[in-house]
């Protein structure tokens, strides 16, 4: 090995404790030391990187210095030329990485530099922040708090009604704001407002602390703020927006005084109810101009401002159905107003004994209509509204809508509605007279609606005579029950979902029911024994028996689904409903169009299935749309687009949904097209065209029904009576037993009239359009101890026997005339001799009357249709041929 390869010895006692014994020895000592230690390369005379004692030594020479090492003895100064970099001795204005510190450590910050760049960054943003301040003007409170109509159109786009916005705003001073409402505001909204600068730190601080700690959400924005953002920003809530809103309040809390901001605020804060500003809230509230509130009132008027939608007592079910009720609007309303009081005490604003006098509630009166909206204009306006708040997918909220500026155009033709309101208006100055019978006809309401089946659009409503005067829109959910014309989806039940098995479990599946078809026979006897799916008899809750009786007290013996409808039968479709499951009839209601609400009834009694729920006319109409197009359901709506400024932010776009099978939605149809040509529907037949469609009466004569449908249009009218004052607790629907003069009050009656004569002008100019030719379907089966015939041969009956037969007549040659033809309008007298004929003893008739008091009722009407082949239904059952023209026992298809 050559002398220049060779291994230096290793110093004594090992590296690390050589390297303390040499830094212990004078500096003389350690040269030597180091030149008897390691020979002098031949390099280092040129100042070349020296060598290490070790190769240990020169690995902790490289850790120590990331490979910066000096040359040896260098005489000329210059720094050797290692592999790590060489230590200048210069001071860095930055020290990083880091001087002086070894691994990871080069790389961590000092406290200094940290501290420094802090100062920097805030120097920085104090800089922006003034030059931002001195630069920002705020907007101009005139031009961005002034609001705009909104403009509803008809579905042919011509304008109905300009509403909104600057119509519902009166600007008063601030002498004119009564002290206390001021007061209010300040305790509820911003204690600091009279010595902050538009910013409360202190507010904001304890806003994100209740957060924190779960409490309830809270802004920590000032007053000054809030007037800013509602008077000069959007409602975004963006980081911009709030970028602007501060900069803005601080320059607004330096230039503008608080007398002038308190007016502002108070002058542009939306109140709830089309109310912006205190003078429009006090009128919708209260009545009352602004400078006559009491503390009470304004107290209830500064909660307001935490939320319309949720302090309002008269509820915003369009909003949220269950937050947003009345019941709990009430409740919200009353804790913050009696907070608001209790905190103005604390402020000494309001002494104790004055805050003693307000111990009641100030319940505001209800809400009431703009002129403008009048008739049925109010009512279109109110349906389109919550709609669109209900269905846009940019969450618009009913304060943003007041701020006006949107086009809403809606699906309602102005003539179809019209010649609804013509329609009911004939049967009120005609029939209706509270002076003549004031405890007969006073609180006589109407309510209807008519859907496009194709589409699912609503193209009129009937919501009461005038929206400023009868606030309640009838159109919509009123609580009236349906009666018989729920049957239809009792039917469609049986067909889609079949009957159960006797033997089987409760539950059970396709594989184990038997569809039903509308030719099977079922016991139609009144007072009927109501019995479970298996045969046992069905107990109510008081351990009773559930007796079915039919209207009249009338027993029709085994007749057909077909003919039980026809007639409106209540005990062959109790029955029915128990064989399919009074479960499975509600989920045919819901798939038709129903909703699952408040208003549908509880489906685990037997009168479920013949009308205890209380849908809307909008939900009956687009229900028995479903039937009208072969089982397509599509929701009903009234708006089509809407706009803000020019731009398009909502469409409606058509879902459909198979709710039935052709089959068994033609096959509905069938029996309600019989039911309007031959039962208890025909006086709405219509001249040259198919109709379908079924009554209903309710228990006591409360309520009356009739819906039905042609190939293209939809139509419900509902009647009955209740008070129009809603500050009445204890309002209730009244009987309407005697009611326009007449006896009682059925389906069949004024709303069929109704129906016909609207329907008569709403589809006129139309093309003509069969109903589709049903398939047989199902199998004939025999329910509510209904007796299955024995199939025994029978000799051929001879001529003379034949003829002797007790088969029904024929239709005569020379067709009877209609009630129409002969009978002056609304002669229901006249209308049931010719329909009825021989049905004086309540043939024809339909009840809804179960024989507990619970069992919904549907007293239907003494017209009976125009067959009158038999009134016990136990001997024709056979003659089923005879009977297909005129819709007998088996009415066949």
């Amino acid at each position: 090995m050559s002398e220049h390869r060779r291994k230096a010895p290793q110093p004594q006692g090992g590296g690390r404790a050589a390297a303390r014994r040499a830094a212990q020895q004078p500096a003389g000592r350690r040269s030597d030391s180091s030149r008897r230690a390691t020979p002098p390369s031949p390099s280092a005379a040129h100042g070349e990187e020296p060598t290490y004692g070790s190769r240990a030594e020169a690995r902790r020479a490289a850790q120590r210095g990331g490979g910066r090492r000096r040359g040896g003895d260098d005489s000329s100064g210059h720094e050797g030329r290692g592999r790590g970099r060489v230590d200048s001795g210069k001071k860095r204005f930055i020290d990083y990485p880091r001087a002086g510190k070894y691994g990871f450590r080069r790389w961590v910050p000092s406290w200094k530099l940290v501290s420094g760049l802090c100062l920097g960054f805030l120097g920085l943003m104090m800089g922006v922040a003034g030059v931002a301040y001195a630069l920002v003007v705020p907007p101009k409170v005139n031009d961005l708090a002034k609001a705009q109509n909104n403009v509803y159109y008809w579905a042919d786009d011509t304008q109905m009604v300009a509403t909104g916005g600057s119509v519902n705003r009166q600007s008063i001073e601030y002498a004119q704001i009564p002290p206390a409402m001021r007061n209010a505001v300040i305790s509820a909204e911003n204690k600091s407002f009279q010595t902050d600068r538009g910013i409360d730190p202190m507010g904001i601080a304890r806003a994100f602390y209740n957060m924190a700690r779960g409490g309830e959400t809270q802004g920590g924005s000032t007053i000054t703020q809030q007037y800013v953002k509602n008077s000069m920003l959007t409602q975004d809530q963006t980081l911009s927006r709030k970028f602007k809103e501060l900069f803005i309040t601080l320059k607004v809390g330096e230039t503008v005084g608080k007398k002038e901001v308190m007016e502002g605020y108070l002058n542009v804060s939306y109140y709830g109810r089309g109310a912006s500003g205190l003078q429009a809230a006090a009128r919708a509230y209260y009545n009352k101009d602004a400078t006559d509130l009491n503390p009470s009132e304004c107290a209830f008027l500064a909660t307001l401002l935490k939320g319309a939608s949720y302090y309002d007592p008269a509820g915003a079910p369009e909003v949220d159905p269950v937050k947003a009720s009345r019941k709990e609007n009430t409740r919200r309303a009353k804790l913050r107003w009696g907070w608001i009081l209790d905190e103005e005490v604390k402020d000494g604003k309001l002494s104790a004994a004055e805050r003693a006098k307000y111990t009641e509630f100030p319940m505001p009166i209800e809400p009431r209509k703009d002129a403008k909206l009048g008739g049925q204009t109010g009512y279109l306006v109110d349906l389109a509204t919550k709609y669109f708040l209900a269905h846009n997918d940019r969450n618009v909220t009913e304060k943003e809508l007041a701020q006006g500026g949107y086009e809403i155009h809606t699906t309602f033709e102005k003539k179809k509605v019209d010649e609804l309101e013509k329609s009911i208006k004939k049967v009120y100055e005609a029939k209706i007279s509270p002076k003549a019978r004031p405890d007969k006809d006073t609180h006589v309401q109407f309510g209807g609606a008519s859907v496009d089946t194709k589409t699912g659009a609503i193209v009129a409503t009937y919501g009461g005579q005038d929206a400023t005067q009868h606030y309640t829109n009838n159109a919509d959910a009123t609580g009236a029950q349906v009666g018989s014309t729920f049957k239809p989806f009792v039917l469609a039940a049986a067909m889609k979902y079949g009957k159960r098995n006797p033997e089987g479990e409760k539950v059970q599946g396709e594989s184990e029911r038997t569809p039903v078809s509308p030719k099977s026979i079922y016991n139609g006897d009144n007072k009927l024994k109501i019995n479970n799916y298996d045969g046992s008899v069905w107990m109510n809750d008081d351990n009773k028996e559930w007796l079915q009786t039919n209207d009249g007290d009338h027993s029709y013996g085994d007749i057909s689904l077909r003919y039980a409808m026809q007639e409106s039968a209540n005990s062959p479709y109790v029955q029915l409903g128990m064989d399919v499951g009074t479960d499975k009839v509600k989920e045919a209601a819901i798939s038709a169009g129903l909703r699952d609400d408040d208003y549908m009834a509880k489906a685990d009694v037997p009168s479920f299935s013949i009308g205890t729920s209380s849908p809307s006319a909008i939900r009956m109409a687009g229900s028995y749309a479903t039937f009208a197009t072969s089982g397509k359901q599509r929701e009903p709506f009234s708006v089509t687009e809407v706009k803000h400024d020019g731009a398009v932010i909502y469409q409606h776009k058509t879902k459909t949904n198979p709710a039935f099978s052709s089959v068994v939605a033609d096959n509905v149809t069938d029996v309600l097209k019989n039911v309007v040509e031959h039962g208890t529907g025909t006086p709405a037949k219509l001249a040259g065209r198919d109709a379908a469609g079924k009554t209903g009466t309710t228990d006591g004569n409360k309520s009356a029904w009739f819906v039905g449908y042609t190939p293209q249009l939809s139509t419900a009218v509902s009647m009955f009576r209740m008070d129009d004052d809603e500050k009445n607790k204890d309002r209730e629907f009244l009987e309407m037993y005697g009611t326009g003069g007449e006896k009682s009050i059925h389906g069949a009656s004024f709303p069929a009239q109704i129906w016909h004569d609207y329907m008569t002008e709403a589809v006129k100019g139309t093309k003509v359009v069969a109903f589709p030719k049903p398939e047989p379907y199902g199998e004939t089966l025999y329910g509510g101890g209904a007796v299955s015939p024995t199939p025994t041969p029978s000799p051929t009956p001879t001529p003379s026997e034949s003829s002797a037969s007790p088969t029904p007549s024929v239709t005569p040659s020379s067709p009877t005339p209609t009630p129409s033809e002969t009978c002056q309008p609304l002669d229901w007298e006249c209308r049931n001799n010719q329909n009825g004929g021989a049905a004086t003893n309540g043939n024809g008739t339909e009840g809804n009357t179960g024989g507990t008091t619970d069992g919904g009722t549907d007293a239907g009407t003494t017209d009976g249709g125009t067959d009158t082949g038999t009134t016990e239904g136990t001997t024709e059952g056979t003659t089923e041929g005879d009977e297909n023209e005129r819709g007998g026992i088996f009415g066949g298809g």
